[in-house]
């Protein structure tokens, strides 16, 4: 028996938790390239030039509650705040430059909440079809994956590759777009092919694999170099969208294997290292600092909501 200390900050939680759905809910299709199921070495061309990365942050602010007036429970909301934004990185210039960022803030709840303006904060109300706070919570994250495809529209089309932080999701529309997970709860595929994972080295990749299910997507695993420590430590699962011929998916993956390791963190400058990309963690950083003061919107949120009475 071995053990393993993960690499990752524990208040991150780990690496290998909160991949997006369990596998009963997928059809696994292995037989996509024509290869062996063998560890796939980097070919031998250029990195991507231009690369755009896109990311989002949300963070609750508070909890509303609205007495329902009737005797019954009070309704729910959710007040949050979420930012998103782009970084563009011309790997053979040697530069990286944020565009500008954007911001929203709502309130998030099946019935309707209004909060007055707060110290220049306004939260937007948005209706939920449910009130429980998952689905709150989805709210919350759908207006963000939409903050996070305009940013990235508005960052323009003319990039090599255009990495996004998470599955593609609503996003598989965007120009040359790949999905980049970092983290991996459920393990899609058979035992067989899951043992070549573990040999993977540094640039190497998994052959292709397509999922199918609430949504469909092309995607591989793939080794980052520093992943030393825990089990899959390094490892990345990237997917693109399955209207792909299966050349160009091959091409993509490729490209995502001389390019994406050339981004990796190092422990020393991310706790999330090496899977969470130099990039996106100065976007991240940028990001939340936008969010603005936790304690004093929260504070400006009880003070607003008593007035409102």
């Amino acid at each position: 028996m071995s053990l393993y200390v993960d690499t990752w900050d524990p208040s991150y939680g780990s690496s290998l938790s909160g991949d997006e759905r369990s596998a009963s809910e997928v059809r696994v299709d292995t037989e996509v390239e024509e290869v062996e199921w063998e560890p796939v070495s980097p070919p031998s061309v250029a990195e991507a030039r231009l690369i755009r990365l896109v990311d989002g942050v949300r963070r609750i602010d508070g909890r509303v509650w609205r007495d329902a007036g009737d005797g019954g429970p009070p309704h729910l909301g959710i007040a949050a705040s979420y930012a998103a934004g782009v970084v563009t990185c011309d790997l053979a210039a040697g530069s990286a430059t944020l565009g500008t960022p954007l911001l929203e803030r709502g309130v998030f709840s099946a019935a309707q909440l209004d909060i007055p303006p707060i110290r220049g904060a306004v939260y937007t109300s948005y209706p939920a079809s449910n009130g429980d706070q998952e689905y709150l919570v989805a709210a919350i994250q759908d207006r963000l994956r939409k903050l996070e495809i305009k940013a990235a529209a508005d960052a323009g089309s003319d990039h090599d590759l255009i990495i996004v932080d998470g599955p593609l999701g609503g996003r598989a529309a965007l120009h040359r777009a790949l999905g980049y997970i970092k983290t991996h709860r459920t393990q899609y595929l058979p035992p067989a092919q899951v043992a070549i994972v573990g040999r993977l080295t540094p640039g190497q990749r998994t052959p292709i694999f397509k999922l199918s299910g609430v949504w469909e997507r092309y995607t591989w695993y793939l080794q980052l170099p520093g992943g030393d420590g825990s089990p899959w430590a390094g490892v990345v699962r990237v997917e693109c969208q399955p209207g792909l011929p299966v050349a160009d998916v091959v091409e993509l993956a490729g490209l995502s294997a001389v390019t994406l390791p050339k981004l990796a963190s190092s422990p020393y400058k991310d706790p999330r290292a090496p899977q969470n990309l130099l990039p996106i963690g100065g976007l991240e950083r940028r990001l939340r600092a936008l969010l603005g003061d936790a304690r004093l919107l929260h504070r400006s949120l009880r003070l607003a909501v008593q007035q409102a009475g």
